[in-house]
């Protein structure tokens, strides 16, 4: 599919930090020299072709409080992971929730990354999660340093080098 330069630089607008304003997206549509109705129209049309499928914020955790964060991976039988999975992800505490093939050695298909203000909160979190879902295999991995955190860059914007 071959995208317009338009397309190109609303694409790359979106990838830096959203500003947290009533209106972002006429913030935004102002830095491309374009209305804020076409700046939305664009972002429609790319969402229509399913060049966009989605649109994610990511919240700095450190900076509200939750100074723990686990990944819990479960061990869930197939014919009910899809059912499950929608249970975990509708914990406020969850900030993911992913299906992904067991190895031989690491039967875990379905993960959950869980955010708390204690390595305590977190685990009392995921017993819950547990009797909520009947789900007894599963091991907790916690978070001890952020090597790298970063969205992916599909466009380069004009002011990058």
């Amino acid at each position: 599919m071959i995208l317009t330069e338009l397309e190109k630089k609303v694409i790359a607008s979106l990838q830096a930090d959203m500003p947290v304003l009533k209106r972002p997206y006429a913030k935004i549509a102002k830095q491309l020299n374009i209305t804020e109705k076409i700046l939305l129209d664009t972002l429609n049309r790319l969402l229509e072709k399913g060049v966009i499928r989605r649109f994610g914020a990511t919240l700095c955790h450190q900076n509200s409080g939750f100074e723990a964060n686990a990944m819990a991976a479960w061990n869930v039988d197939e014919e009910i992971i899809d059912k499950v999975g929608k249970k975990l992800a509708s914990f406020r505490q969850v900030s993911h929730c992913y299906r992904r093939n067991p190895c031989r050695d690491w039967p875990y298909n379905l993960y959950t990354m869980v955010h708390a203000k204690t390595e305590k909160s977190c685990m009392e979190t995921i017993r819950k999660m547990s009797e909520a879902t009947g789900v007894k295999d599963y091991t907790v991995l916690f978070s001890r340093k952020e090597l790298k955190k970063t969205s992916m860059k599909y466009f380069s914007t004009e002011n990058e080098s």
